[in-house]
C-alpha cells in the first residue's frame, strides 16, 4: 500500500487538498483531526482525554494519535492508497509511522507540505465554520453559505470549531511550528519532500496539489 502525508500548519488547505486528491487521484483520506473529533463527540475514554488537550490548542499524544491510524491501516487492503492529514505531527509520530509502515509493508510515496504566510492563516481560521452533521466547511467571507449559519448541503447549523477561536489559534500556529519543524528537514533529507504554495483561490491551488503527483 501507498501512503501519502499531508503536511501543513492549521488554516493552510489541508482539507481542500484531500478532497481534490481523493477525487482526482482515488486516495483514501484519514484525517486525525476528524477522527479526534469524532470521538470527542462521542464521549468515549479515549476522546474525553482528548478533549482535555484540543480546547487549550495542544496536541493531542503520539500515542494516542498512532493507535487510531495504526489500526485504520492494518484494516484496509494492500492496494490502499492513503492519505494522512494531520499525522504525523511531531518526531515522534513520524517514528511511529515508519513503524506502521514497515509492519503493514507500506511505502511513504510523498510529504506534501502546504506552505501560507501566517497572516492569511489566521483570517482563513477565523473566519472558518464548519457543518457538524455533514462535515461541509465554510468561510464567512471567502465560501459563505447561502444562507447565513446554515448548511447548504444538509440544512444543519453551522458552527465555529473550539480551536478556531482567536485565543486559541496562535497557541495552534506557535505548537506547528515547534513541534514540525525536525519533520520538515527530515523528509527533505529523505528526499520524498514536495512544497506547494496554498494560496489563491481553490481551483489555482487544487491545479497545483495535482501537478505535485505528475
Amino acid at each position: 500500500m501507498d501512503v501519502v502525508v499531508l503536511l501543513g500548519p492549521p488554516g493552510c488547505g489541508k482539507g481542500t487538498a484531500a478532497a481534490c486528491l481523493v477525487q482526482k487521484l482515488g486516495f483514501i483520506q484519514m484525517s486525525s483531526g476528524d477522527m479526534l473529533r469524532d470521538i470527542v463527540a462521542h464521549k468515549t475514554a479515549t476522546g474525553i482525554d482528548a478533549a482535555t488537550y484540543m480546547i487549550r490548542g495542544a496536541l493531542v499524544p503520539d500515542i494516542m494519535i498512532g493507535r487510531m491510524i495504526s489500526d485504520l491501516i492494518e484494516a484496509g487492503p494492500d492496494s490502499a492508497r492513503y492519505l494522512l492529514d494531520g499525522f504525523p505531527r511531531t518526531d515522534g509520530q513520524m517514528s511511529i509511522l515508519d513503524d506502521i509502515l514497515a509492519d503493514c509493508g507500506g511505502v511513504l510515496r510523498a510529504v506534501v507540505l502546504i506552505e501560507v504566510n501566517e497572516a492569511m492563516l489566521i483570517e482563513r481560521l477565523v473566519g472558518r465554520r464548519v457543518c457538524p452533521a455533514c462535515k461541509a466547511v465554510y468561510h464567512v467571507v471567502t465560501l459563505a453559505p447561502k444562507q447565513a449559519d446554515i448548511c447548504d448541503a444538509c440544512g444543519a447549523a453551522l458552527v465555529q470549531r473550539e480551536d478556531d477561536r482567536p485565543e486559541t489559534i496562535s497557541q495552534r500556529l506557535e505548537g506547528y511550528h515547534r513541534q514540525t519543524a525536525g519533520l520538515i528537514d527530515a523528509y527533505a533529507a529523505r528526499g520524498v519532500l514536495k512544497r506547494v504554495d496554498g494560496s489563491g483561490g481553490v481551483d489555482v491551488f487544487t491545479a497545483r496539489m495535482i501537478r505535485a503527483f505528475e
